[in-house]
């Protein structure tokens, strides 16, 4: 919760600043925010590389969880796809890279306004970057604040889903307190890391 409001504090505060006109020459890059994503996905990489027991936690799965990804994705970009019909002002390449997301708002977000800029100009992107970054935030306050409902009426592994990448990491404690059942971090966390994987992949499919 304090994490997606800080993301929202520094969006405004940059905006602030970018209409202000004091951001440094170097700040305006169009490099700068690969090479930020670039590196705060290697930091996640040696974070997950140093888990302890990373390679006992995947030795625990079933096969047949291994299939919790691919049906979030499926599930996600269906109802993307129908959402479609209710903003078809928008193109629906567009749409669908804002579902693609899957709560990776910070990801998401760059990813997209450095892929559309050169198609739709520096404003457009912004601006779609901004939805996304909303639309991802959104999900995962969604499922914070579901997880007890879900993990009641659909099961520990709905909530997992619903939570998108959050499943590894911030929707993980409500997940496990909900469901009260160790086993299931394994499978959260290798959910989790599927669909970061995922994200670069259909984002730069649709935004190309």
């Amino acid at each position: 919760m304090k994490s997606n409001l800080s993301l929202l504090l520094a969006l405004v505060g940059g905006i602030v600043v970018g209409m202000s006109g004091v951001a440094p020459h170097w700040m305006h890059e169009e490099s700068l925010p690969m090479l930020v994503l670039c590196t705060l996905i290697f930091q996640v990489g040696i974070g997950v590389g140093a888990m302890d027991n990373l390679t006992a936690m995947f030795r625990s799965l079933d096969v047949k969880m291994l299939f919790l990804p691919l049906f979030t994705i499926t599930g996600t970009l269906l109802f993307t796809l129908l959402a479609f019909f209710f903003f078809n002002h928008e193109s629906m390449f567009d749409v669908m890279a804002l579902g693609s997301g899957f709560g990776y708002y910070s990801l998401s977000s760059v990813l997209i306004a450095q892929l559309k800029t050169a198609a739709v100009g520096a404003t457009a992107a912004t601006q779609l970057a901004t939805i996304a970054l909303l639309t991802n935030v959104a999900r995962e306050l969604l499922s914070l604040f579901s997880c007890q409902v879900l993990t009641r009426k659909g099961g520990s592994l709905a909530a997992i889903s619903t939570a998108g990448i959050g499943s590894m990491d911030v929707c993980l404690p409500s997940i496990l307190h909900a469901s009260g059942d160790q086993r299931i971090v394994p499978v959260a966390v290798f959910h989790g890391l599927i669909l970061e994987i995922s994200i670069p992949m259909l984002i730069t499919l649709f935004c190309s």
